[in-house]
């Protein structure tokens, strides 16, 4: 980001690079930050909910902070000063990596990582063969790559004067800023109500809900809003709180699960592949959506088919209700994973003393 900010004349091959990295500098902290998540479910799993409660109200808290200044500083000090500013959090997760306690290893056997990944992979490899395994994570791919992303198509209406209300970059900062707190509300909402509750029940009334509120923005696209005299800024702010609200509380419930669904041992490896499943999918909704706005025509001064791709991203958004059968019934409470492949694991942990080096390569963040 420091790169970014500071080099004038940076080429695209190396801008592209730095954004890579520093994106890769995220997901590492993140996938991080979800190992010790997972680990701590499976050794605590009547506070599963309650950590995942935990870090979506952290994660909005500072989105909400990132989205309400973001707009000024893009306004007084350019694109380039805020990759520079983006040096500050980074530094931040830093410092998290310095005071994290951890348990020394002396003698470690570095010779043996590669063995140690090849038996991760393997135990990878069977848990995913797990009916009680891969049908969830077909449903959570499905799940996000039908919901078509066209927020591109929608950020370009927001400025544009003719057809859409004209917003400032402080505005629309300020109406994701609002969005965040939806956020915050979807996962206290969760906490305090929802987090006991049987994941398909749950996942049902989410889904059906996260549809229903895709109509907001028919409405505003077709100025329904003006004709009962809400003003464009009133709605919008509105209409992305409740999105991100019931966005939140639908992945909430999937991050419980995902959780429930790593075995011992390989809780981080294991939770990183789930997320990277989950993200593959947002990938494949954006690929979605970017080709559907494509075949609408639906340009940054071109908005006539816009309502018809909102149309369909909200139909499809209701798609996942017909697969809900892969989610299994139980609630956060309950085990997921068979008893035998629990049972199994643990007498290959007790026969066989070497893999206990393995896990506490992969679990060494409890200091247990």
């Amino acid at each position: 980001m420091l790169l970014i900010s500071l080099h004038s004349k940076l080429h695209l091959v190396f801008a592209l690079m730095a954004l890579t990295a520093g994106s890769a500098g995220v997901a590492i902290a993140d996938v991080t930050v979800d190992a010790c998540v997972a680990q701590n479910s499976i050794s605590h799993p009547s506070l599963a909910a309650d950590m995942q409660s935990l870090c979506a109200l952290t994660s909005a808290t500072g989105a909400l902070v990132g989205f309400s200044i973001s707009g000024v500083f893009v306004h007084l000090i350019g694109p380039k000063g805020v990759f520079g500013l983006l040096t500050i959090p980074a530094a931040l997760v830093f410092s998290v990596g310095i005071v994290l306690a951890e348990p020394n290893m002396p003698n470690f056997a570095y010779k043996e990582v590669s063995q140690k990944f090849l038996h991760a992979g393997k135990a990878m490899w069977t848990t995913l063969k797990c009916p009680e395994v891969w049908r969830p994570c077909l449903y959570m791919y499905l799940s996000f790559a039908v919901s078509l992303n066209i927020n591109e198509g929608l950020f370009y209406w927001y400025t544009d004067s003719k057809q859409g209300p004209s917003f400032s970059q402080e505005t629309i900062g300020y109406i994701f800023s609002i969005g965040a707190v939806g956020a915050i509300l979807g996962a206290i909402l969760y906490q305090n109500m929802l987090k006991d509750h049987p994941f398909r029940d749950l996942l049902f009334w989410i889904q059906l809900f996260y549809g229903l509120a895709g109509m907001l923005d028919l409405m505003l696209v077709l100025r329904v809003n003006l004709k009962f005299g809400i003003p464009d800024y009133l709605f919008v702010v509105i209409g992305e709180a409740v999105s991100q609200m019931i966005a939140r509380l639908k992945w909430m419930p999937l991050l419980v699960l995902s959780a429930k669904l790593c075995p011992t041992g390989i809780e981080g490896t294991f939770f990183a592949l789930l997320m990277s499943i989950d993200n593959v999918g947002l990938l494949s909704s954006s690929w979605g959506g970017g080709l559907l706005l494509h075949m609408l025509n639906v340009t940054r001064t071109k908005f006539d088919n816009l309502w018809l791709a909102i149309l369909i991203r909200n139909i499809l958004r209701l798609s996942p209700l017909s697969i809900l059968f892969l989610v299994p019934r139980g609630d956060p409470n309950s085990s997921i994973l068979p008893t035998e492949m629990l049972s199994s694991k643990d007498e290959t942990e007790a026969d066989e003393p070497k893999d206990i080096e393995l896990v506490s390569l992969v679990n060494s963040v409890d200091g247990r």
